[in-house]
């Protein structure tokens, strides 16, 4: 699986998800509140979604897990380690 599916635009991030997670509401709150887009991919509705998750992961379904523009990722990355990738 390979993260280019879920690559965004420059200036843009794919967040993966679970309606359940406490991280992901936060992480989704602060990027609202600091005008970051960002796509939302629900782990638990999109099988392709969580084989991603789970290969960057090293075997763990963590989330949140961002996809940037450049098809890098992080898990359960803070607003600032977002800030400073996007700049």
């Amino acid at each position: 699986m390979k993260t280019r599916a879920y690559t965004p635009s420059p200036g843009s991030l794919t967040v993966f998800s679970t309606i359940w997670c406490g991280y992901c509401t936060r992480l989704k709150s602060h990027l609202d509140r600091e005008g970051i887009s960002y796509s939302e991919v629900d782990v638990e509705q999109d099988p392709d979604a969580a084989d991603l998750v789970i290969k960057v992961n090293k075997g763990n379904r963590t989330v949140p897990t961002v996809v940037f523009a450049d098809g890098s990722t992080a898990t359960n990355p803070s607003l600032t380690d977002i800030q400073s990738r996007l700049t």
